[in-house]
């Protein structure tokens, strides 16, 4: 076991946030935030906990498109409406996710949900943007509504917590999430002295998402709310502890070993790609959805 620890890389603080339109104040991680390969995962996008105002006009981004990748939103607290040109729709409340197939080219808005944004309250999300394989990039769009209730969840021994499977699978316990390249996806939740092991192959690009409270990593390495930890390509096992109650994010994947072209909302494989994303989208080729 001693030999076979895949060990801590570094432990990242959140880096200064921006506002993504009016209703999302993220911290993102990568790939601005720090050069990290995290491969087959793109951006992360974290809107630590934060509260927002009572509003009657919902704060959100408006129409927007994608192509080229998956965006997965994972929601802590409060809730995010979504449409998409290509009919799809609905809400994510705390525990769920959204994970959306942008792939061949999809128009795309989110905002807070009508009566969360009349109330107001704590707010705190995760988006992720999963790259594609090439020969994914121009499929068809599609939706995945990945609900809290339903979610595959795998309950630790003496109390420790649960593991919430959103994709990939957990010793044997599969998330419902498909994926277009090997990868899980999970939500730890932590009782304070509750120990998860995880094991990952070493090359797996693999990271941590301290959503709440503070964790001991392989007895040595401690990292807290907000922190991003980044593991090194060695090693497979991966043993946390929780020093108080605790939710982490837990990200493993194998790389897309295949040139990245990425200009705003796109990401190909080719600068030629890049324009005929424009170009497309231009020419009114992602479809339509309305404003508002």
């Amino acid at each position: 076991m001693e030999a076979n620890i895949k060990n801590v890389s570094a432990v990242l603080n959140a880096p200064a946030p921006h506002m993504v339109g009016d209703g999302f104040r993220v911290h993102n991680f990568f790939p601005s935030g720090y050069r990290i390969k995290m491969s087959p995962f793109f951006m992360l996008d974290y809107n630590a906990k934060i509260e927002f105002s009572a509003r009657n006009e919902p704060r959100g981004v408006g129409v927007h498109p994608h192509r080229g990748f998956e965006t997965v939103t994972i929601a802590y607290h409060g809730a995010v409406a979504h449409h998409d040109s290509a009919g799809n729709s609905g809400v994510i409340y705390p525990g769920d996710v959204q994970w959306m197939t942008a792939a061949g080219g999809i128009l795309h808005k989110e905002y807070h949900e009508e009566e969360f944004s009349k109330k107001g309250g704590a707010f705190q999300m995760v988006q992720l943007w999963v790259n594609l394989p090439a020969k994914y990039k121009m499929s068809t769009p599609k939706y995945q509504d990945v609900k809290h209730s339903t979610m595959a969840k795998f309950e630790l021994e003496h109390g420790a917590g649960t593991i919430e499977v959103i994709a990939g699978e957990y010793k044997g316990l599969k998330g419902s999430a498909s994926t277009f390249s090997p990868l899980h996806l999970y939500n730890a939740r932590l009782n304070k002295g509750g120990k998860a092991s995880f094991s990952f192959p070493a090359n797996y690009n693999t990271g941590f998402v301290i959503v709440e409270g503070s964790i001991l990593i392989n007895g040595t390495e401690t990292a807290k709310t907000d922190q991003f930890v980044h593991f090194k390509n060695e090693g497979s096992e991966i043993e946390i502890e929780a020093l108080e109650n605790a939710v982490v994010l837990v990200l493993s994947g194998e790389p897309i070993d295949e040139p990245i072209a990425q200009y705003g909302p796109f990401l190909m494989n080719t600068a030629e790609e890049i324009q005929e994303a424009i170009s497309d989208y231009n020419q009114g080729k992602f479809g339509y959805l309305e404003e508002g």
